[in-house]
């Protein structure tokens, strides 16, 4: 398997870069990324298992029993992969 292949069996699911794209700024709570991204909270949960079990992100213990999601050094490395899609569909306007 390619090195793209098995980064895009990380990330290649729906709304899992989306995820990861608002991560980039910092560490969030499930019910911020709820409402930002719009995703069905049972494909939420799913999205958030599944990159936490590839190492993209981890799950910060916060006050009062919460939690907040922040990437790893393996998900920060997904920037300028991000950027670059961002870019591109900027220009497609």
């Amino acid at each position: 398997m390619s090195a793209l292949a098995s980064a895009l069996e990380v990330v290649g699911a729906r709304w899992s870069l989306l995820i990861v794209e608002r991560l980039l700024d910092g560490p969030q709570r499930y019910g911020d990324l709820h409402p930002d991204l719009g995703v069905p909270t049972n494909i939420l949960a799913t999205r958030l298992r599944e990159l936490e079990a590839a190492g993209v992100l981890a799950r910060l213990p916060l006050h009062h029993n919460t939690r907040a999601y922040a990437l790893t050094v393996r998900g920060l490395a997904l920037r300028a992969a991000i950027e670059a899609l961002s870019r591109r569909a900027a220009t497609d306007g």
